[in-house]
């Protein structure tokens, strides 16, 4: 089993900031890429960013120059350093990570966190 548990959600005012974290812990002998969707109401999920095992870094291009991927492999943790939010930045925020569940094959299985909802308002 596998648990994603997403922490830094809130209400904060147009220009604000906001740190999103995500704690993979379970049956884990590796996590490669770490990411960061949201979905806004009455839309689709989206991507947000992604960071691979390696570090490489992609964002979509609406929260490039504001938003900064992170993660700490030793605490398999995963961060989203929101900056200069806007309203429509509001959205369910979701941790999405590739875990490898066996060591011997190398199996790796797609996880989501069940969410922390961003609120950017004045």
């Amino acid at each position: 089993q596998v648990q994603l548990v997403e922490s830094g959600g809130g209400l904060v005012q147009p220009g604000g900031s906001l740190r999103l974290s995500c704690v993979v812990s379970g049956s884990i002998f590796g996590i490669n890429d770490m990411g960061w969707y949201r979905q806004a109401p009455g839309k689709e999920r989206e991507l947000v960013a992604i960071i691979t095992l390696g570090g490489t870094t992609t964002y979509a291009d609406s929260v490039k120059g504001r938003f900064t991927i992170s993660r700490d492999n030793a605490k398999n943790t995963v961060y989203l350093q929101m900056n200069s939010l806007k309203p429509e930045d509001t959205a369910v925020y979701y941790c999405n990570v590739d875990v490898v569940t066996n060591i011997v094959t190398w199996r790796e299985v797609n996880y989501w966190g069940k969410g922390t909802l961003v609120t950017v308002s004045s």
